[in-house]
């Protein structure tokens, strides 16, 4: 990225403002750091650069959680962003006519694939993953998309910003659009990132840094700035027309900045089968190697006793010696929880909507119902992302591909350009339409040829080819009955 330093006299207003918001950010972090780390340490343990976790990986007996974080991290990548299958588009936006939509058609095409093809040859689907897991364990995911240098493959670079790093506050939009980012940086570094060489700094000290980016009315997009945490010092000002910081979360609830995760729903479960396997563990141990009583007559001693087969343990001559001690109950009631435990977990992770491989054999049309409770469910989640992280980052992607002249110079705005999703959940929502209007369709040709020559087929194939997402090139456009009497007469 490239910056404009200016006097940092003129912003110590602003600096000082800041500073006041992001000690309320900080107040409002702390509050869920420690629900952050239980659900760290039960469900992505000894996460780097994370929440740090305090309890290690050997206390852990249960992975039912971190198994179905990974399958409900998957399930969101493959279903919103798919690896190297093109889950978007840019079309014709609604203030485009008819006709204006069919000219661009075939230049929106190609930025697409131009966008696409920058997605594919970045580091995307590795941060994202990232993201996705967090958004699953702590509900709040933030991602930094940045231009990257001229002469790479991809004009963006993706890094997934852990929630040690960042903190947020909601603007007037509900989005959480005010970030603030702590970063620590050599003088190298701060050099190489801002280009800002007018401060005396050691060569060998670390700085701590806060990049911070708000709604500007007056840049009438955002405003980013950058100082030194300890010093004040202004190291960069840059007017954005698109956030670099893109920050979801899976849901909220009325009040809150951060969001709740599934993990969070499930953690009471998750807790409870981890110690109820750490009992299962410590009984079984009991089991094999059993407890033992011994009289103390001076012959055995137990620190050089072996439980071991085939070994001597000598006695006292009319002495009792090492006998087991009976237990007075088993721990069989544990295996009557501990399944309907870790069902409800997988439940509240989404796993277990489709039976496993080799599982208990299920029908067709079970299937398919299981199926669309899937498609509702994530229906509803996918909405939610959608506002949150799929509209900025392809907004703030299309603005870096726009800005380098690779893509049209209109604005994507909803009205002039629009985006038409084309990932499989997306699809499979408009399958469910599309089999709607098949019905209806159906059902007006049953009812006699005047009903059936109400209905436009032409009107009818567009709708389908938009809502379907069949590219432009497929479809030719529509010639006018009267234009082509006129053509046939002409030829006679």
């Amino acid at each position: 990225m490239e910056f404009e330093i200016q006097d940092d006299k003129a912003f110590t207003e602003i600096v000082g403002a800041l500073e006041v918001r992001y000690n309320k950010a900080q107040t409002l972090k702390s509050g869920w750091q420690s629900l952050w780390q239980d659900c760290y340490e039960y469900a992505l343990p000894l996460r780097q650069g994370g929440v740090k976790a305090s309890v290690r990986q050997e206390q852990l007996f249960d992975a039912t959680a971190l198994d179905s974080v990974d399958e409900l991290a998957s399930l969101l990548l493959g279903q919103l962003t798919p690896p190297m299958v093109p889950w978007f588009a840019i079309k014709a936006g609604t203030d485009l006519s008819e006709e204006e939509a069919q000219k661009i058609a075939p230049l929106l095409d190609k930025a697409t694939r131009v966008m696409q093809s920058h997605f594919d040859q970045s580091n995307f689907l590795v941060e994202v993953h990232q993201c996705f897991l967090d958004l699953v364990v702590a509900g709040t995911a933030s991602l930094a998309l940045e231009e990257a240098d001229p002469g790479e493959l991809s004009a963006f670079r993706f890094t997934a910003l852990p929630l040690q790093d960042v903190s947020f506050l909601e603007g007037d939009s509900g989005f959480l659009d005010v970030v603030f980012r702590d970063l620590t940086l050599t003088r190298t570094q701060i050099e190489s990132r801002y280009h800002s060489t007018e401060y005396d700094l050691g060569a060998d000290q670390s700085y701590s840094v806060v990049e911070c980016v708000f709604p500007s009315r007056s840049a009438g997009g955002y405003m980013f700035l950058a100082y030194l945490k300890d010093r004040g010092d202004i190291l960069a000002v840059q007017n954005l027309v698109e956030t670099p910081y893109i920050n979801f979360r899976w849901m909220k609830s009325p009040g809150d900045v951060y969001g709740r995760s599934p993990v969070m729903k499930a953690l009471p479960d998750i807790k409870t089968a981890n110690k109820v396997v750490e009992l299962i563990l410590k009984n079984a141990s009991i089991a094999v190697t059993g407890i033992w009583q011994a009289d103390d007559d001076g012959v055995i001693n137990p620190a050089t006793i072996e439980l071991v087969p085939g070994a001597i343990i000598p006695k006292a001559v009319g002495s009792r010696g090492l006998t087991p001690l009976d237990m007075p109950s088993r721990f069989d009631v544990s295996q009557l929880v501990l399944e309907d435990l870790r069902a409800r977990i997988r439940h509240a992770l989404l796993v277990d909507r489709l039976p496993s491989v080799g599982g208990g054999k299920m029908t067709a049309t079970e299937i398919m119902e299981r199926s669309g409770q899937i498609a509702m469910l994530l229906g509803a989640m996918f909405g939610r992302l959608q506002v949150e992280f799929l509209n900025p980052l392809l907004q703030r992607a299309y603005q870096i591909l726009r800005e380098r002249g690779a893509v049209p110079d209109l604005p994507l705005d909803g009205r002039t350009l629009a985006i038409e999703y084309r990932s499989p959940l997306a699809r499979a929502q408009s399958s469910a339409h599309i089999q709607t209007l098949m019905g209806w369709l159906g059902l007006a040709q049953s009812l006699g040829k005047d009903t059936s020559a109400r209905i436009d087929g032409d009107a009818v194939l567009d709708y389908f080819a938009r809502t379907l997402g069949v590219p432009a090139v497929f479809l030719n456009p529509i010639v006018p009955i009267q234009t082509v009497q006129e053509g046939e007469m002409n030829n006679e």
